[in-house]
């Protein structure tokens, strides 16, 4: 039995953005995950930034670990195959399988979903659950009014200053692999 490679979480928007960056992010980041021997554990859909990144590690060669809960199987689940696949029953437990498969998380532009599972694994963090890097890919500043309400909670009292330490932000695809860590 092989063992597990360091194992990137990649939470990301299952629709594609506005902006052609978001893509290009999308796809140097599975290829990159894969130059560097990772596995990708990421949403199991073939879709948007999520197919994107999925696609470019699976065509490089990456070991990939898809997620998928049972009411997004006629919605998002690949029609090719892209590595190893768990079904759960809920988004909850989507949510954890890929967390507790995952060495560090990298956030890619998203929406509602991607803001929901950053701030979960933030919160985690905040509260000592885990010391995993979590990585913001700020492409094209994509995340930079999310930065600025991150400061106006702590400017506000409800957060320490130390919430800022527990991630980081990264402008390219370059840098944000910079940040995430493999074991020795």
């Amino acid at each position: 039995m092989t063992s597990t490679p360091f194992s990137v979480c990649v939470y990301c928007g299952s629709r594609p953005g506005a902006d052609p960056a978001f893509i290009l992010a999308a796809r140097e980041t599975g290829l990159a995950i894969s130059e560097r021997g990772w596995r990708l554990v990421y949403g199991a859909g073939d879709i948007g930034l999520m197919g994107a990144v999925a696609q470019a590690a699976t065509d490089a060669g990456a070991r990939t670990l898809g997620v998928i809960p049972t009411h997004l199987l006629n919605r998002e689940a690949p029609r090719g195959a892209f590595g190893d696949r768990i079904i759960t029953e809920t988004m909850h437990e989507r949510k954890k399988v890929m967390f507790m498969n995952a060495d560090a998380v990298l956030v890619l532009p998203g929406g509602a979903g991607s803001l929901d599972e950053f701030f979960e694994v933030l919160t985690w963090a905040q509260l000592g659950l885990h010391t995993k890097p979590i990585v913001l890919l700020n492409v094209s500043g994509y995340w930079d009014p999310l930065l600025t309400l991150i400061d106006h909670v702590i400017e506000q009292g409800f957060a320490d200053v130390s919430m800022r330490a527990l991630f980081q932000t990264a402008a390219t695809v370059d840098e944000a692999m910079a940040h995430l860590k493999t074991p020795e």
